[in-house]
């Protein structure tokens, strides 16, 4: 099936690709990583749930109870393009996107499938509130999410927040991509650190771009990478 977003794009005027590399001073995996994930995986986050964050919650389940297909959960969406792709990628399944910019989820480009729903909610709070609803989504994708490249913004990695035990706890096909391979090394540590397994694999350039970052990063001649593990 013809990949929704690649579509978007070759519809529209091509463009330079100026994306740089990320710059950072880690050329490994954080000296301190696993201390990070050891002590986070010994305690309960517990920071209070924004009434806004339970709003888009519910809105979500409700929608959701109505409809019938598995569940694919595209966190961090961005303007939701990947949610639309993977909607029709999906037709059988329902794929909720959420990402807590407003400003990037009104860049609405064209009619969003009805299998689709795009929300704004902060993802720590999403994935707590969605893990206690006893959400078991079938596929998570985290496409491109900020690597926070510098090294002492490491605790605001995904895989080096309390939030990372959440995470792993919604379960499904999970796929992390980015154009750091660090981070995704990372994350296959914290994913070693619980047991599960994960497999990193450059990304083929013929293969279907997902998102605009994607599209961007390609036109400026990144590699690109991919991680799979079934959590």
């Amino acid at each position: 099936m013809p990949n929704h977003f690649n579509q978007l794009m070759h519809n529209r005027p091509p463009t330079p690709g100026n994306s740089g590399p990320v710059v950072s001073a880690q050329t490994a995996p954080h000296e301190h990583l696993l201390a990070q994930i050891a002590k986070y995986s010994r305690s309960d986050w517990a920071k209070p749930i924004t009434d806004y964050n339970r709003a888009a919650f519910d809105r979500a389940q409700d929608w959701l109870l109505q409809r019938k297909g598995g569940l694919i959960l595209d966190s961090g969406c961005g303007t939701g393009d990947s949610s639309r792709a993977l909607a029709q990628m999906f037709p059988e399944h329902q794929i909720i996107g959420v990402d807590r910019s407003e400003h990037r989820l009104s860049r609405q480009r064209e009619h969003t499938p009805d299998n689709c729903l795009l929300l704004r909610a902060d993802l720590l709070d999403f994935w707590r509130l969605a893990n206690q609803a006893g959400w078991r989504p079938e596929h998570h994708y985290l496409l491109y999410p900020n690597p926070e490249p510098k090294p002492k913004h490491l605790t605001r990695r995904f895989h080096a927040h309390p939030i990372f035990p959440v995470l792993l706890a919604l379960g499904g096909e999970f796929e992390c991509r980015s154009n750091w391979p660090i981070y995704l090394e990372e994350m296959a540590l914290a994913l070693n650190f619980h047991n599960k397994k994960s497999t990193i694999q450059r990304l083929q350039n013929d293969s279907p771009s997902l998102t605009p970052f994607e599209h961007k990063y390609r036109c400026s001649g990144q590699c690109l990478w991919q991680l799979r593990a079934s959590l």
